[in-house]
């Protein structure tokens, strides 16, 4: 059985291939900030659910357009202290203000994923990481960004945990997987179950 990832992230397909998991990439092709917007719209505001509903909604998207493979979608979101939901930046000039904002505080990471096969949901996943940023200095902002590049305005939270943004952080709880994007141990204990992966 095939495994295609509906997700250009370049953390989800290393995860994968690090872990030995065969798959194609295909683009879901979905507007994340108008599904999120109406997701809202209609009341839903928790990260968790919000998180899970986009990752469900990638996966059925690509399911549909390959009904005989087995479809991974997935998604994270930054929820800070408040309530508020983060994602990606896209530019560098906000990847920055949302490091003023996040700098000495608390916030969670809520990943998701979920399988589709024949244009239906047939299994999800839910995690999520508890982080606190420590309260770095201008000085320490301004190089780190210029040393991460404009690759940190891509990603959920401005960080690459995995190299320079370690030391954005004070304490982490929670899988660094998750951290990086895709709850991954569950995930490959589901591929195992469906014989994508050996026993």
């Amino acid at each position: 059985m095939s495994l295609i990832l509906a997700s250009t992230s370049a953390a989800r397909q290393a995860m994968l291939r690090a872990a030995g998991v065969p798959h194609e990439v295909t683009a879901p092709g979905v507007d994340e900030d108008e599904v999120r917007a109406a997701l809202v719209a209609d009341g839903v505001t928790d990260p968790v659910a919000v998180a899970g509903a986009l990752a469900e909604h990638k996966a059925l998207r690509v399911s549909l357009r390959f009904p005989t493979a087995l479809v991974l979608g997935a998604d994270q979101l930054l929820a800070t202290e408040e309530g508020e939901l983060l994602d990606k930046p896209g530019t560098l000039g906000r990847a920055e203000a949302q490091l003023r904002r996040l700098r000495g505080r608390t916030h969670r990471l809520e990943s998701a994923a979920a399988l589709a096969m024949g244009g239906e949901i047939v299994w999800r996943a839910r995690d999520q990481a508890q982080l606190v940023m420590r309260n770095f200095s201008d000085a320490f902002l301004e190089r780190y960004l210029a040393l991460a590049g404009a690759d940190v305005a891509q990603c959920v939270g401005s960080y690459m945990i995995e190299g320079l943004g370690a030391q954005l952080f004070e304490r982490v709880t929670g899988d660094h997987f998750t951290i990086r994007g895709l709850p991954l141990l569950p995930v490959l204990a589901e591929l195992r179950a469906r014989g994508v992966l050996a026993q």
